[in-house]
């Protein structure tokens, strides 16, 4: 793995392991404060919220890191996202994600919105990685309070810019992870709605759709405490549940 981009992901890492602590406590009220008032998950938007577990002169700093490792290139598996995607446990990422020289695009609170800002005018566009691993929206629902058609036009939009700047890549879509404890909480049947839609994208030629929730619950159907500590961010057990079902699926887009 080249230099820039070990270093980029090592303090990625850590800062989005440091940032997921702090957001705990916040878990339980999840919709914390609107990104602003005309904010929309289709539209590309910079962080501009000073969230108390992350100011914004932090996200101004991922986003000029991922700018640089855009511009220094090499690039062969791409993971874009928000808090989940930032949070991959260091020892985990190194062992199974190294021999594909990865680039780690993923930042805490983003929503679909955020992302689309930060592929659209981050220089993404001068990557050419041979797989793309795509995981949002979780965020429209707290931040924007938007409706499950809404989260999914954002990753639809996502995805469409995806195609755009990354033509010959195979992109995997992870459909939006469960959230909240109970098998019983309303936020839970938004997830699946959501998820509905996400997975007629598929076409098994360019995009690839995978819904990997069902390892974070048990058999009532609640989430383990064990794989998911806040009922949203994996722990590095759960981290490790994720990477043991997806990883087989990255190695076939990666050949």
């Amino acid at each position: 793995m080249k230099l820039l981009h070990l270093t980029s992901l090592l303090t990625r890492l850590n800062l989005a392991r440091l940032l997921c602590g702090l957001s705990l406590t916040l878990t339980a009220n999840f919709s914390i404060a609107d990104e602003s008032l005309t904010a929309s998950g289709t539209n590309p938007t910079p962080r501009t919220i000073e969230y108390s577990w992350m100011p914004v002169s932090i996200w101004d700093k991922m986003y000029a890191e991922d700018i640089a490792v855009a511009e220094k290139g090499g690039v062969d598996l791409l993971f874009v996202g928000d808090s989940i995607t930032a949070g991959w446990n260091r020892e985990i990422w190194q062992k199974n994600f190294s021999q594909y020289n990865p680039a780690n695009f993923g930042i805490g609170g983003d929503h679909t919105g955020n992302l689309l800002w930060r592929l659209k005018y981050g220089h993404a566009e001068k990557l050419k990685p041979k797989a793309v691993v795509l995981l949002i929206g979780v965020n429209n629902f707290g931040h924007l309070n938007e409706t499950p058609k809404q989260v999914f036009d954002g990753i639809k939009a996502n995805l469409v810019l995806l195609r755009k700047i990354y033509p010959n890549s195979k992109i995997l879509v992870n459909s939006v992870f469960p959230f909240e404890e109970s098998a019983q909480s309303p936020k839970r049947a938004l997830v699946k709605e959501v998820n509905a839609m996400v997975a007629k994208l598929n076409d098994n030629k360019h995009v690839f759709v995978k819904d990997y929730g069902a390892i974070f619950l048990q058999t009532d159907g609640n989430i383990s405490k064990e794989l998911m500590g806040d009922f949203l961010h994996p722990s590095p057990k759960g981290y490790q549940a994720w990477v043991d079902v997806m990883l087989p699926d990255i190695q076939k887009l990666m050949k």
